[in-house]
């Protein structure tokens, strides 16, 4: 961890999840501020850069993955993780690619969270899966993987997938399958 500065955006668009998660980092010592949008954060980061970020991947408006370079920018040293409950590889690359120090599924515990913040960067943030992914698993990974290749075009993403689009849109829809 940041020696000294415990200051923390929390930035998500689930108000339970966000009051839940700042009461929780809060009596684990970090000075938590939160935000409900990826626009809201940046402006509250503008003014006082934190140490820690917690950003949902997937957000009305400005999305998360929009907002981790605009956040790295303001401060080099700012340890970002990615929360997301649509978890896949080709989405835990981009965030990394981006400026994320980690990347975690959710749900995600308080305790998984600081242990993610704390880890050096490079560290696996996501747990190599002992079995191979399921078929479905595989498909879901390359489904997310050609949507991030066409800046979530979900129409360019089903041409690309010689899918219909409304096909494509049935199967984001789903939460992925397990590994």
């Amino acid at each position: 961890m940041h020696e000294g500065s415990r200051d923390l955006l929390l930035v998500d668009d689930d108000d339970t999840l966000r009051r839940v998660l700042s009461r929780a980092l809060g009596r684990r010592g970090f000075c938590v501020r939160s935000a409900s949008s990826g626009e809201e954060a940046l402006a509250m980061a503008r003014a006082d850069p934190p140490a820690y970020a917690v950003v949902d991947l997937k957000m009305t408006g400005m999305s998360g993955l929009a907002l981790v370079p605009q956040l790295r920018a303001l401060r080099t040293d700012m340890r970002i993780l990615v929360l997301t409950g649509y978890a896949s590889i080709a989405t835990a690359v981009e965030a990394i690619k981006l400026g994320a120090t980690h990347y975690l599924a959710k749900p995600a515990d308080p305790n998984e969270i600081i242990a993610a913040l704390g880890r050096a960067s490079g560290d696996p943030a996501l747990p190599v899966a002992a079995e191979p992914l399921s078929v479905d698993r595989l498909e879901w990974e390359h489904i997310q993987k050609v949507l991030a290749e066409h800046d979530g075009n979900i129409s360019a993403t089903a041409r690309a997938l010689k899918m219909h689009r409304r096909t494509l849109q049935r199967k984001l829809a789903k939460k992925p399958v397990p590994r």
